[in-house]
């Protein structure tokens, strides 16, 4: 009797164990569950289309961010978007206002000095925009010594003028903007005869506009996108390139790129100058 007493006993003793694991178990799980994700801040210029801007309700969209929200879902982080200063943006990064820059930055000799830049990502170039019912084209940087040129302050299609051997013939003719749509609003309105722009921004924007402007034969060159992080914090640049790799591997990365550009032109290539 007292043998069957104790093996009743011993096995209460184990499913009751079994339970309190269980429930532990369970509660450690949904403590971790409810634990905040880790927030990526992502410093971008909202207004800067296809790759960050706002649509007509207010909502930020564009390739950029949906890269961002895919690369954060990879690393299980969430993307918080902080919109800066774009000509400020290496204050607001060596600050830690932000996390990264994300929003169609080029590579720059500058920046593999001042920054961690992940693998380039995507593949863009420099080019020459006028109205479509022009007989203007631009066959060659010379030409520029007579046009009155639009650009945008602080961005690689500046620094591409300024870098070409022609620069000294034009640079009084270029006024600079604080967004690239009142350079086009200028270019629509005479004040200006060419913009200078990311191709991928001004094949948007004139897809949008129902074809209102051309491309010149003439462009400044090739120009790769990149994320930049602070100097010191290699470990998160890692960590993006990580999930990149993975993003243009499985194939959601070229999913995006169609969306927004109608082909796959990502890229993932090193950075000169990067480890």
């Amino acid at each position: 009797m007292k043998k069957k007493l104790f093996v009743l006993l011993m096995a209460f003793v184990l499913i009751f164990t079994m339970f309190a694991m269980t429930g532990c178990t369970k509660d450690k799980d949904a403590g971790e569950e409810n634990q905040e994700m880790e927030t990526l801040v992502v410093g971008l210029d909202d207004a800067f289309a296809p790759m960050g801007f706002r649509d007509e309700e207010g909502n930020l969209v564009g390739f950029d961010i949906d890269l961002a929200n895919a690369v954060c879902e990879e690393l299980g982080m969430k993307a918080e978007f902080k919109p800066i200063d774009w000509n400020a943006k290496e204050a607001e990064l060596s600050g830690g206002t932000v996390d990264c820059l994300w929003n169609g930055m080029s590579v720059t000799p500058e920046r593999i000095e001042e920054m961690a830049l992940t693998y380039k990502y995507l593949n863009n170039k420099i080019v020459i925009m006028a109205l479509a019912d022009s007989d203007l084209d631009v066959t060659s940087a010379d030409q520029l010594a007579d046009l009155k040129i639009g650009t945008q302050a602080g961005s690689s299609a500046l620094q591409m003028l300024q870098a070409n051997e022609a620069y000294d013939s034009f640079k009084d003719n270029i006024s600079e903007y604080a967004k690239y749509d009142t350079a086009i609003m200028d270019l629509k309105a005479g004040r200006v005869d060419v913009i200078v722009v990311d191709q991928v921004l001004g094949e948007y924007t004139n897809n949008n506009l129902g074809g209102e402007m051309k491309e010149c034969t003439y462009a400044l060159g090739d120009d790769f996108y990149t994320i930049g992080c602070a100097a010191d914090n290699t470990e998160l640049r890692d960590k993006l390139n990580d999930a990149l790799k993975t993003l243009i591997d499985n194939g959601k990365a070229a999913e995006i790129s169609e969306k927004w550009f109608g082909k796959d032109i990502m890229v993932f290539e090193p950075v000169e100058g990067e480890e």
